[in-house]
């Protein structure tokens, strides 16, 4: 290795250092105190640690109020979310759903779970997420709409919806997606996983499309130790998924009575109260969040061979994971760099193998993916716990 080469890695990983601290072993560490554990001692006091309890309801409100969404569901992980929102817009064996390559593996499993066909298409470079005005090129040229349906004119199978990402909660263009959405006659789900606090034209990530689906794993804005919840405007989706969560049961006064084919997606109460007391710290989690964000910008802004990721025009980023984008002339230094990361036990972390890569995933139709495979080979993730901001 060439010896400026040596000195951008170790000048790189000095710059994280400055951030980052010898105790934060992981990209994201949950915040944790006597906030979570006098909540978590109340559920067992009060034998509340199943499903069965009173910290669902009231985390599934503070989600609610917090996002103003008009219904919330919560589930067993951010997983399970996108699979009952599938579920709920009839997703099934003819259709194909349009998700990002550029994407962690829920979606597409989730598709296939479905029994309905990932079908891969590219990002753009300023936010990673869905690129519309590629999006529309793509579909004019792969499909036609006949009778209010999207046709893959290779496939015959309908283009039936699509799963955009808030990646590292990042916003998208969401209104030119909506107006793809509605020339080719697709659906939208949003998977906003990574976005709980990040805000489009001052309205919450996952309120645009028919559902959105959030994440409260360890590593989340907020977490609940797992879990996750679907968050919805629509009454019927509503309806559906609630019937869904629990095994397909449905109320009865007294009798065990399941009509609809599921598994059990529900949150344990013990899980909800622990996401009850983190969102009480919401706000602080967010403030903090964007203070560690200003310092990364603060460390990269003279930097010729990284440049940090910001939230683009009209949004409002919750900075969940800090990100930078190393420049094309250095592209060969990327296995480095998380190699020597890795003896200096400094918690960087690369993105995910794009889905289209993977091998039970390859024989799935996809668009090129050009922008894709480019930034998965230049995308670094920073250490991003909150508690870095203070």
């Amino acid at each position: 290795m060439k010896r400026n080469e040596i000195n951008l890695i170790n000048n790189f990983l000095s710059t994280v250092k400055k951030v980052s601290r010898a105790d934060i072993n992981y990209i994201h560490e949950p915040f944790l105190n006597h906030k979570e554990k006098s909540i978590l001692n109340d559920c067992i006091t009060k034998n509340q640690v199943s499903a069965v309890g009173n910290y669902k309801n009231k985390f599934e409100k503070l989600i609610k109020k917090f996002t103003k969404s008009k219904y919330v569901i919560s589930t067993s992980t951010g997983t399970s979310a996108l699979h009952l929102a599938l579920r709920a817009i009839g997703a099934n064996k003819d259709h194909e759903i349009l998700i990002p390559s550029f994407n962690f593996i829920a979606a597409a499993n989730a598709v296939l779970y479905c029994n309905s066909t990932p079908h891969f298409v590219d990002i753009n470079s300023k936010n990673l997420g869905i690129d519309p005005d590629y999006l529309n090129s793509y579909l004019n040229k792969i499909s036609k709409v006949k009778n209010n349906k999207c046709i893959n004119k290779k496939t015959n199978k309908i283009i039936y919806a699509v799963i955009p990402v808030y990646v590292f909660g990042n916003s998208y263009d969401i209104e030119k997606l909506i107006k793809v959405c509605r020339k080719f006659k697709l659906k939208m789900i949003e998977d906003s996983a990574e976005a709980l606090g990040t805000f489009y034209k001052g309205r919450h990530a996952g309120t645009y499309g028919l559902a959105g689906c959030l994440s409260f794993n360890g590593n989340k804005i907020i977490t609940s130790g797992s879990g996750g919840a679907v968050i919805t405007n629509n009454k019927k989706i509503y309806e559906f998924i609630s019937k869904l969560v629990f095994n397909g049961k449905i109320k009865h006064n007294y009798e065990l009575i399941y009509e609809n084919q599921s598994l059990n997606f529900r949150l344990s109460d013990l899980n909800a109260a622990l996401g009850c007391a983190q969102m009480e710290k919401i706000s602080f989690f967010l403030k903090l969040k964007r203070q560690l964000a200003k310092k990364y910008m603060k460390l990269f802004e003279k930097n010729n061979s990284f440049y940090f990721l910001t939230e683009n025009a009209n949004t409002k980023s919750n900075y969940w994971l800090n990100t930078v984008i190393l420049d094309d002339k250095h592209i060969n230094l990327r296995n480095k760099i998380f190699q020597k990361a890795k003896l200096k036990k400094v918690p960087i972390r690369p993105v995910w193998k794009p889905l289209h890569s993977l091998n039970y995933l390859k024989k799935y139709p996809k668009s090129k993916l050009k922008i894709t495979n480019k930034m998965y080979k230049k995308v670094i993730n920073l250490p991003s716990s909150a508690i870095l901001g203070k």
